[in-house]
């Protein structure tokens, strides 16, 4: 699992980060606005409160979360396989 280690919130609902084996990027989350947990963003003071877990997910105070591994997929234009390569095709899972 990736885990995101710097943030920066950026205008417009994006959010610079930086994981942990170097990879950085900017992430455009305004489609999530509005959406369920993330109804709360419609005021933007609160998505601002960005932070990161422990466990290196992208977290807010409502509890809303995105998973580490789903933002390096986006940043990096890779694919779930080529970062997990248990999921190609052909390989059985120990």
């Amino acid at each position: 699992m990736k885990k995101i280690v710097k943030l920066k919130v950026l205008s417009d609902y994006r959010i610079e980060i930086e994981f942990d084996d170097g990879i950085q990027g900017v992430v455009d989350l305004s489609s999530l606005v509005g959406q369920g947990v993330f109804s709360s963003w419609k005021e933007y003071e609160n998505f601002k409160k960005a932070s990161i877990s422990s466990l290196g997910e992208l977290v807010w105070q409502n509890g809303a979360d995105l998973c580490p591994d789903s933002l390096y997929l986006k940043i990096t234009g890779k694919s779930p396989a080529d970062i997990f390569p248990a999921l190609k095709a052909g390989k059985k899972r120990a």
